[in-house]
């Protein structure tokens, strides 16, 4: 469709001690090969590692990159330049919701994930932000998304 595809993700386990970078980068490495095998190849994969309870230095702190913060937006925008307004965030939390309404994005929440209990808190506790479309998956997210920019 031609867009540009990027990876926005919190990984708040290296600032708590669960992994180190390079596991990290592994798990990353094996996710892109993964995508690249169905045929999706991102133009950018960006990753926070901070968490102000963490215990591990220099990641220990709050920090702009996580979300629903942008600096990870901020990096990928640098990078690679590209209109916001006519940008989707896809996500399954709130902190997706956020960081999309933050970077002047358009939003969707998927369903899939933890999407459906971040629903349904939404709908109990009006607690949010609330995302511009709602998808039950990632596919039904492309979708939309090709019928609302053909």
């Amino acid at each position: 469709m031609g867009f540009l595809i990027f990876i926005v993700t919190n990984q708040s386990g290296i600032a708590r001690g669960y992994l180190n970078l390079t596991q990290l980068a592994a798990v990353h490495q094996k996710m892109l090969d993964l995508l690249a095998d169905g045929g999706v190849r991102p133009d950018g994969l960006y990753f926070s590692p901070y968490h102000k309870e963490g215990i591990v230095e220099p990641f220990n702190v709050h920090h702009e990159d996580r979300k629903p913060g942008i600096g990870m937006f901020r990096r990928a925008r640098r990078e690679h330049p590209f209109i916001t307004e006519h940008s989707f965030m896809i996500g399954d939390r709130f902190t997706d919701i956020g960081f999309a309404r933050n970077a002047g994005m358009k939003s969707i929440l998927l369903l899939s994930g933890n999407g459906q209990e971040e629903f349904d808190k939404m709908l109990s506790d009006c607690a949010g932000p609330r995302p511009d479309f709602i998808c039950e998956n990632i596919l039904c997210a492309a979708e939309m998304i090709q019928r609302y920019y053909p």
